[in-house]
């Protein structure tokens, strides 16, 4: 689909997936489990009018032309509704969005051991695709929504998303609940932005917190700021940057990306941007 742009790829060299092969019912999913290399690919298609039929259709074809067996296909109601939206796995707001009363969902299988998810889903004038697929780790064919000059940078690609938009958000930080000191990690995306600031003396970055709405905003304005402050300490301390290259904000709820009223949403709002500053 040339007018799909990739919001977002996360790819686990070594992981598991539960992948759904039929209806929610008894207060469960039926699920075949496999093991490998596992893609999370999520894309947006802004301006559709295309039905989820329409927009499923192509890559469905794309997989059977490849030889992927199609174990499982359900619409919204058919699937389980808001239990099978729920009780699979969805890459969270901003990334994808799903309305539990328009989507479709297809499963298919590569024997013996690749297997394809493909989720899409419509949200007033946009569409959303999630492709979830695991494979063996040598495993080269994939199906794509989106050609490769409309697709948006990822954690793979931290570099070009910076000098491209100006910010970009690290997704693989993890802080404990309620508090400001981030874990060990390891953090790919501070290894990127390191790599990144060193290729660019001349550049400089922002750090800045954000939160969920939960709580007052001067209690979350203070939280978003010491984890900004851990993740520069981090960047000093264990990657050798520069501390005058680097400053830590706190925006607390007032920047939001997605609804604070859903568990994805605010998931997504508890997050820390790397933001260009111009050079001194």
């Amino acid at each position: 689909m040339p007018a799909a742009r990739q919001l977002s790829e996360r790819v686990s060299p070594l992981d598991s997936y539960e992948l759904p092969t039929g209806i929610f019912a008894d207060g469960t999913i039926p699920v075949r489990r496999f093991e490998g290399r596992v893609e999370r690919k999520t894309f947006r298609i802004n301006g559709a009018s295309a039905t989820t039929l329409q927009l499923l259709t192509p890559l469905r074809e794309q997989l059977e032309s490849m030889g992927y067996d199609l174990i499982y296909q359900c619409e919204d109601r058919t699937c389980g509704g808001f239990d099978f939206r729920f009780g699979t796995e969805v890459v969270p707001a901003p990334d994808m969005h799903v309305d539990i009363r328009n989507y479709r969902f297809l499963s298919a299988v590569l024997e013996p051991d690749t297997a394809i998810s493909v989720l899409v889903s419509r949200s007033g004038s946009a569409a959303y695709i999630q492709i979830i697929r695991v494979s063996p780790s040598d495993a080269q064919n994939s199906i794509q929504a989106t050609t490769p000059e409309a697709s948006v940078a990822t954690t793979e690609d931290l570099a070009l998303a910076l000098q491209r938009d100006g910010h970009v958000v690290l997704r693989d930080l993890e802080f404990d609940s309620g508090a400001g000191a981030l874990l060990p990690g390891p953090h790919e995306t501070l290894d990127q932005l390191a790599k990144y600031l060193s290729d660019h003396p001349d550049q400089r970055i922002a750090l800045v917190g954000h939160t969920d709405s939960t709580g007052a905003l001067a209690t979350n304005i203070a939280l978003s700021k010491r984890r900004a402050a851990a993740v520069r300490t981090r960047l000093i301390d264990s990657l050798d940057v520069d501390p005058s290259r680097i400053d830590a904000e706190g925006n607390g709820y007032l920047a939001p990306v997605a609804s604070n009223l859903t568990p994805q949403g605010r998931e997504a709002n508890r997050r820390v941007e790397a933001i260009l500053l111009p050079a001194r």
